[in-house]
């Protein structure tokens, strides 16, 4: 069932008010891959009353006082794309369009809306309950980070909202250890995942680790780039140490991260009875576009190998993959099935990347993620065993449930892990090939020039032209027709005019196409490449960096590849 969010549906059931109540940027679309939905059914399922409001109109008191207050806390989320990154390009221009918006409109959310979300609560609630900051908005902005659209660098958001806690990460288990410490009324502080505020040194653990103040990293790049190590260095639960930033005269305090769900306690969240719909109170302003996409898909693991340098997953879902049981996965494939306008596609089975599930490096789940080395850069490590045949059999096993017709996998795939595993790659890909692709199959090297490559912690173009050459024998020998989508970035930092023209020509000379999905680069909060943009230095090295600001030259960087030839 859906979560209430009208005073109806508490009337209904005879709730005289939630003890948790959920704001978020997001229509309210209950579904597992929408992250307030997943909170608010792991809440639900242990008990607490959760109701949600979405999309609140934060220039009136109609929306964000309609369910009154809640009984224990606020939770609020900016939505499932940080609110800066939904509203604008990377040019700064801003969107028309939101997928998770009724009717599409970009009309409904706020800039910076975990930040107006909570001033919106504080506004209309004088001394209210305590107001907790989830989601990936606050989970990449947790630090003193940089932020592009503003071209500064700011506070945690917990100084900026004013909120009272903010719980990073994925929290399906710090979540509701943190609602039991309110409900208790226990100390919620050393709740792991959890950062909150501390007045003086006195409130903080002795075996923290102090970070460079806000002060010093405003206008000092050195102790910025140190903070960020340091930060980043200390994501990893059974090997992170908690952290501590001065702000002004007060102290952001950052507990280690959660632990990673067992993979029991994952199948159960994905056992939970979620609708795979908008709720009808928000449907009824329209339908959102995300449903396409989500609504017949299936997530089948968390968390990412990767590291690349630009991307926010590993600070928000972390190194560790963790993967849902075979059974869990099947069990979700067959309500699917049984939904009454399901016509027997599923959109998609992966996750961050589809072929990552079902293995992991033992040392790492033992004794944590390697602080002074990448498991898939500059190489694959040795120790992560590649293993694509788990995949293979869950894929099998799904194509057999009855009312399937098709499975996409649609995630995108690392060609470097399918070109390492020596035993099933070359399977999976001809399964991909045979079954799971229609016409085109997307990966993503993001750029040709291995000087690019490396500031942003990608393969080299030898993999790519080995996986591009493997995959076209395989469609030979399957007589399919079907080709390779290239996701490309222009203007990363690093990158100039000549490595964009050196990109176009190997396209042509060597990849036969002229690409077309080619994004330009967009410094997201708390990632290695925002900081790179920042102070145009390679933090690795030390060495000063070349950085395209200019927006037109960055606009010029994009043009040179998707022009087409002269030649037609």
């Amino acid at each position: 069932m859906f979560l209430p969010t009208t005073r109806d549906e508490l009337n209904s059931l005879k709730w005289d008010r939630p003890d948790i109540i959920l704001v978020t940027g997001d229509s309210y679309i209950d579904s597992p891959f929408i992250g307030i939905a997943v909170i608010g059914k792991v809440l639900s399922d242990a008990g607490y009353r959760v109701a949600v409001i979405a999309q609140p109109d934060v220039h009136s008191e109609k929306d964000i006082k309609r369910l009154g207050e809640p009984l224990l806390f606020w939770g609020v989320s900016g939505g499932s794309i940080d609110s800066m990154i939904a509203n604008y390009t990377s040019l700064k221009k801003r969107r028309k369009s939101d997928d998770y918006t009724p009717g599409g409109i970009n009309n409904r959310r706020p800039d910076r809306a975990t930040i107006v979300y909570t001033n919106l609560i504080k506004q209309h609630f004088k001394n209210t309950k305590p107001i907790l900051l989830g989601g990936i908005e606050a989970s990449l902005r947790r630090i003193a980070h940089y932020d592009y659209w503003s071209d500064s660098l700011r506070s945690s958001i917990l100084f900026d909202s004013k909120a009272d806690y903010l719980l990073y990460g994925m929290a399906d288990k710090s979540v509701l250890q943190f609602a039991d410490a309110i409900k208790n009324g226990d100390d919620a502080k050393n709740i792991r995942g959890l950062c909150y505020i501390a007045g003086k040194t006195d409130d903080i653990p002795e075996d923290y680790l102090e970070l460079p103040s806000y002060d010093i990293v405003k206008t000092d790049n050195k102790a910025l780039i140190n903070m960020f190590h340091t930060f980043y260095k200390n994501n990893d639960p059974l090997n992170a140490q908690g952290l501590y930033q001065k702000h002004g005269t007060r102290y952001l305090v950052h507990n280690p991260p959660a632990l990673p769900l067992t993979q029991e306690e994952l199948d159960k969240v994905y056992a939970l009875d979620f609708e795979r719909s908008q709720h009808p109170y928000y449907e009824r302003q329209g339908k959102v576009k995300a449903l396409e996409t989500i609504r017949f898909s299936i997530s089948t693991h968390r968390g990412c190998y990767g590291e690349c340098n630009f991307c926010a997953i590993t600070v928000h879902e972390g190194r560790t993959v963790q993967w849902r049981s075979q059974k869990s996965i099947l069990t979700e494939v067959e309500k699917i099935a049984s939904l009454p306008d399901f016509k027997g596609y599923i959109v998609d089975v992966g996750g961050p990347t589809a072929n990552m599930y079902g293995y992991e490096c033992s040392k790492k789940l033992k004794t944590g993620s390697c602080t002074d080395k990448r498991c898939l850069y500059p190489q694959i490590c040795q120790s992560l065993k590649v293993n694509h045949n788990p995949q293979i059999e869950l894929l099998r096993k799904i194509r057999r449930v009855p009312g399937v017709k098709k499975v996409f996998v649609a995630s995108g795939i690392r060609y470097d892990l399918l070109l390492n595993d020596k035993q099933y790659g070359k399977d999976y890909l001809e399964e991909l090939v045979k079954y799971h692709i229609s016409g085109q199959m997307k990966i993503a090297p993001e750029h040709t020039e291995d000087n690019v490559l490396q500031k942003m912690g990608k393969p080299g173009k030898t993999l790519l032209l080995q996986f591009k050459d493997l995959f076209e024998k395989i469609n030979r020998r399957a007589k399919k027709e079907q080709f390779l989508t290239y996701y490309l970035i222009a203007a990363h930092p690093g990158c100039t005019l000549n490595d964009m023209n050196s990109l176009k020509r190997f396209a042509g000379r060597e990849l036969k196409t002229n690409p077309e999905q080619v994004q330009i680069f967009c410094p997201a909060p708390s990632t290695y490449s925002a900081l790179m943009y920042y102070t145009q230095t390679d933090p690795f090295t030390g060495k000063k960096l070349f950085v395209e600001k200019d927006p037109r030259r960055k606009e010029q960087q994009k043009d040179i590849v998707v022009k087409k030839s002269d030649k037609g």
